[in-house]
């Protein structure tokens, strides 16, 4: 929990990424909720990826308590990283992410909220109801169910909805989690968290129609293979050995079928005009062979990888308690009897 003059308080920060989004910023921010339930500090934070509109000036108008500002577009996944780490320095114990398009309903934040108050779980994923959300064409209602069965069976975890990007995290999930995909967080993270245990749940939230087409992708073609790419870079680098051994497996097994057929015909008395059956199967072999030791090179690889996982997350709570140290010391030292509480939204 964050420390504020002595007391220990529960500090939830509200993430918002933004390309040119000054139009609709002010109604997203409007609509936040300003106390909920076990949370003693609400604080808002926009990351703005490069927008030529003047929106991180937008959210300082309005009073956002931070503000990060990518010099140029760097894409969703940059700025959902860049806002997680703004978060955690500035001691949250709860992040959510939020849109700036008004897709998702404000209010629903509580909700998505109190699985990690109550301890259910670490990472909590807002199900817009896909099947039979109004706001969704049948296309894009199929091709979303298609996507979430996919992932919760990469995950290993109940997941309606995987591609949603209304969602809360737990100080410690956000530590563990590292986005390396350069299109969306989303999958990335699913696969990741199930991977390393984290607890997932679902909470059923609102939604209201869109006035823009997204800005993520152009196309659904582009955006099935973009997730797709994702999709299979997630898995396999965390499912390095099943990935590489199974695929080695069903390479060798594919080349004992002209091995075997030489075979019959070298019982047969045939085998002199069928030597190339031979020669296929046995680069066959070799090729799963090879591709097997692979998954076992992959797999010590991601072995390390879990280490520095493993520091990486350490180091970041070393920083956040020296910066809670260096921020409670300069609140002291200008006024030992004032309690820093979060500004309020100036309209």
């Amino acid at each position: 929990m964050a420390r504020y003059a002595g007391a220990e308080l529960t500090k939830l920060i509200i993430q918002i990424p933004c390309l040119n989004e000054a139009g609709s910023l002010p109604q997203t921010l409007a609509a936040l909720p300003r106390r909920i339930d076990g949370i003693s500090v609400i604080e808002y934070l926009v990351i703005d990826d490069g927008s030529s509109d003047g929106t991180a000036q937008v959210a300082r108008q309005w009073g956002v308590h931070h503000v990060v500002r990518h010099r140029r577009n760097r894409g969703l996944a940059a700025a959902f990283r860049s806002g997680i780490d703004a978060a955690l320095a500035a001691g949250a114990d709860i992040i959510v992410n939020t849109d700036a398009d008004g897709q998702y309903e404000g209010a629903d934040i509580a909700l998505l909220v109190q699985p990690i108050l109550l301890g259910k779980a670490d990472i909590v994923v807002g199900d817009r109801g896909v099947a039979d959300n109004a706001h969704f064409g049948p296309f894009k209602r199929l091709l979303q169910r298609l996507g979430s069965a996919v992932v919760q069976r990469l995950a290993g975890a109940q997941v309606n909805d995987a591609v949603s990007g209304f969602r809360a995290i737990s100080r410690e999930a956000a530590r563990r989690i590292n986005i390396t995909t350069e299109f969306s967080y989303t999958t990335d993270m699913l696969i990741q968290a199930g991977r390393k245990r984290l607890a997932i749940a679902t909470v059923p939230v609102r939604t209201h129609q869109t006035m823009r087409p997204s800005r993520l992708f152009k196309s659904i073609p582009g955006f099935i293979s973009q997730t797709g790419v994702t999709i299979v870079r997630a898995y396999t680098t965390h499912n390095a050995l099943r990935v590489f051994v199974g695929t080695g497996l069903v390479v060798a097994l594919v080349g004992l079928i002209p091995i075997l057929r030489f075979v019959w015909f070298w019982l047969i008395g045939q085998g002199d005009g069928h030597v190339q059956s031979l020669v296929i199967g046995g680069a066959l072999l070799m090729l799963g062979s090879i591709t097997a030791v692979m998954g076992i090179l992959a797999d010590l690889i991601a072995t390390n990888r879990k280490l520095l996982e493993m520091n990486l997350a350490k180091l970041r709570q070393i920083e956040e308690t020296l910066a809670g140290q260096q921020k409670e010391h300069l609140v002291d030292a200008a006024c030992p009897q004032v309690i820093e509480l979060p500004l309020g939204m100036r309209k």
